[in-house]
């Protein structure tokens, strides 16, 4: 009798420890938490099939925001520069997720209405980032920011085509998920 009670309770603590254990990893992961409200200037906004909105029906981020999601680095050449450019940001999928963004395309809209449409599998398929440093300095509109939607181009050859250097979007200031 005291070992099928012993048994009992180890599996009962077996069993919430993987409750918490789970619990844990949902309140970390970018979409396991509802959305802060932006303190400082809105830099970007995600509208559309999203689950995490913190204005209405859209999710707004300002750089702070930004800055608080896991950064990625690389250096990169690109066709806008002579020489190969170090970009920081968090990866385009941490920022949908945050979001809680569902779909399978989204449109990347710029401060100047450029638009390009960005298949939500390449977010998956390579380490797309929001850069928002370039040699690890802020970048102004003028130097194509403050948000650039950067693929690590070097990292494969399918990266280096027209078809990717047109989904990159400098200036970036919306995101439309469908």
């Amino acid at each position: 009798m005291a070992v099928i009670r012993a048994s009992r309770v180890v599996g009962q603590r077996a069993n919430l420890q993987a409750v918490l254990l789970a619990a844990c990893l949902l309140a970390l992961s970018p979409a396991g938490h509802a959305l802060d409200k932006p303190s400082g200037p809105v830099v970007l906004t995600i509208e559309g099939n999203i689950s995490q909105p913190n204005q209405g029906a859209k999710a707004q981020f300002d750089m702070r925001m930004l800055e608080q999601l896991p950064q990625h680095t690389f250096t990169t050449r690109t066709p806008w520069y002579p020489d190969a450019v170090t970009f920081t940001g968090p990866l385009l999928r941490d920022v949908v997720a945050a979001a809680g963004g569902k779909g399978s395309t989204m449109t990347a809209v710029a401060l100047n209405d450029y638009k390009t449409e960005i298949p939500l599998d390449d977010i998956h398929r390579h380490d797309v980032i929001v850069a928002r440093l370039m040699n690890n300095r802020p970048m102004p509109v003028r130097e194509k920011g403050p948000l650039f939607i950067v693929y690590p181009f070097d990292s494969k050859a399918e990266l280096r085509t027209e078809l990717y250097y047109n989904r990159a979007a400098w200036q970036l200031n919306a995101l439309r998920i469908r």
